[in-house]
């Protein structure tokens, strides 16, 4: 399983328009072949600093979202609204003990 961590700032007059995008497309997100979790969290001291979480069964499932038509319409839409340029992380979950 690979767990994708995305954070993204946004310009505060811009945050409820992310949301609102975000709400529209998250179901669609859900369903792409691979994908088990989405989330959205919100940082709680800047509130302009959000991070979408998610797991995907593999690599080539994340992949097959993030070179997808649907995915580069989202992205664009949603790139317009940022302040900062946003990070990523693919990582895997490791047992300790």
């Amino acid at each position: 399983m690979i767990v994708r961590v995305v954070q993204m700032t946004f310009q505060s007059d811009r945050i409820n328009d992310f949301t609102a995008l975000f709400e529209e497309r998250k179901e669609t997100i859900r369903s792409f072949p691979g994908c088990t979790h989405l989330e959205l969290w919100q940082d709680t001291k800047d509130q302009n600093k959000f991070f979408t979480y998610s797991h995907w069964e593999s690599e080539a499932h994340l992949d097959h979202y993030r070179f997808s038509e649907f995915f580069r319409d989202t992205w664009g839409l949603t790139k317009a609204l940022f302040a900062e340029k946003p990070q990523a992380w693919s990582v895997t979950r490791k047992s300790i003990g």
